[in-house]
């Protein structure tokens, strides 16, 4: 499914998986963000951090009347306060969103799926 936006010129197709890049981009710039974790982990079979190409597994995206709602899986740093990492995440999905896409984020869901220590 897509997201339809009406113009002037003519209608423009969203996929679902440019909107997940754009989340999962967004996200993992975020400080304190190691990466994507897949949504479902036992279905995918994936323990590990997701890759670039994968990013629309760790995502969902909802469309709803006048915007979208997105949920994000994510694995943290070890030391970070989660709940400023999930927020700093919320705002920057639904800035980049804003500003890239033109689509309304009515909701961010962060889901913190783990916390990975760092070894030096």
């Amino acid at each position: 499914m897509a997201v339809k936006i009406k113009t002037q010129h003519g209608l423009i197709d969203i996929d679902n998986d440019v909107i997940a890049t754009v989340v999962g981009g967004a996200a993992t710039d975020s400080y304190g963000v190691v990466g994507m974790a897949s949504k479902n982990q036992i279905r995918d079979n994936v323990n590990d951090i997701l890759k670039r190409e994968n990013y629309a597994k760790g995502v969902v995206v909802r469309q709803e009347d006048n915007g979208v709602a997105v949920d994000v899986n994510i694995i943290v740093s070890y030391g970070t306060k989660i709940s400023e990492v999930s927020r700093t995440v919320q705002s920057k999905v639904k800035y980049n969103l804003e500003t890239m896409l033109g689509i309304t984020a009515n909701a961010v869901n962060v889901t913190v799926q783990g916390v990975q220590v760092l070894s030096e």
